[in-house]
């Protein structure tokens, strides 16, 4: 296990590597070559150099893009926040497995590996109204099978999710980690009444109430109020920093996973795209604050990772032209 304390996960969280401002000037050097007006390829021509950056190629590539979809299930559930049984977890990463999912034909679409991690889903975490959701032990357990998923062979990974009522933890770790209150950030998840929306929202003010002194701390805020999956993807996309893999996030949960490393270090969130903001109404409000802007807008709340494998081919297509576009000199065509 990578971390065996919060102190070692903190120093890894704070140690973050800045990344190669040398590729990512050699990226906009060549789009300032290439037969079109200066910057008219817009956020194409950014992600190449945000590739760039945080692969250290000065020509980035997209071998190996790989998908991973963390499983876990939710003891608030028994609060009513959700419109769908604990259950479906564990029946749905079977269907994944089967390749009956949205992600499973997302990633073929997209040319990505698709790996999907259960996290001890015959073991609940905590009911975070009455008790921590994992005790340091299990957090840590939990981050650290994110952090050991990811290898440095990867060119780019997604980021997705699986667990019954885990929107009500991602509102949960926006409210503790950004303020303004329990109903600015939850919303209806899997699409619960409004009799279970207001029970989410009294169940993640009894949570903030129960954990207050843990507030403070991103870290402690992630392990009361979470859930195994979202400290794996914690964890993960630590792992990635580290290791010099640029990464898509997916949704509010993925989202909201990730957050607690920005609330750490200001550049935490550097490698990272917002691959699409979702239909869940906290999403849009938690990547302003993060500084994130989506790259698509489909009014999708499925999670899996789907609009992060969505995103793959947007990241496609603008390697690509800038790879194979002819430069002005090449093509014979004059410059202004």
């Amino acid at each position: 296990m990578p971390f065996k304390s919060l102190d070692e996960l903190r120093a890894a969280c704070l140690g973050l590597p800045i990344g190669s401002d040398a590729a990512a000037n050699a990226v906009a050097r060549r789009q300032d070559t290439l037969t079109k007006p200066q910057g008219s390829l817009g956020r194409l021509e950014t992600i190449v150099a945000w590739l760039a950056r945080w692969q250290g190629r000065d020509m980035p590539k997209l071998d190996r893009v790989k998908v991973f979809v963390f499983a876990g299930n939710h003891g608030v559930t028994a609060q009513g926040v959700s419109a769908f049984p604990s259950e479906i977890t564990v029946q749905m990463v079977a269907n994944f497995a089967d390749g009956g999912a949205a992600i499973n034909q997302l990633a073929r679409i997209a040319g990505a590996e698709l790996d999907v991690i259960p996290l001890d889903l015959d073991h609940p975490t905590g009911d975070f109204t009455q008790d921590v959701s994992m005790d340091h032990e299990a957090f840590l357990a939990a981050v650290s099978a994110g952090y050991g998923a990811i290898s440095r062979e990867l060119d780019l990974v997604c980021f997705g999710e699986m667990g019954i009522g885990n929107t009500t933890p991602a509102a949960a770790i926006s409210t503790a980690l950004f303020g303004g209150g329990a109903e600015r950030w939850t919303g209806r998840g899997t699409g619960v009444d409004d009799a279970g929306l207001v029970r989410k929202i009294v169940a993640i003010e009894a949570g903030l109430k129960r954990h207050a002194p843990a507030l403070a701390d991103p870290l402690k805020v992630a392990a009361a109020l979470g859930g195994r999956e979202l400290a794996a993807i914690l964890g993960a996309t630590l792992a990635a920093r580290h290791l010099g893999v640029p990464v898509l996030l997916d949704g509010f949960v993925c989202t909201a996973a990730a957050a607690p490393l920005a609330a750490l270090h200001p550049a935490g969130l550097a490698h990272t795209l917002a691959a699409h903001v979702s239909a869940e109404s906290g999403h849009r409000r938690l990547l302003e604050a993060l500084g994130l802007p989506p790259l698509l807008d489909l009014g999708m709340r499925l999670g899996e990772g789907s609009g992060a494998c969505l995103a793959v081919n947007i990241v496609r297509s603008a390697l690509e032209c800038h790879a194979r576009m002819a430069s002005f000199a090449e093509a014979g065509v004059s410059e202004k």
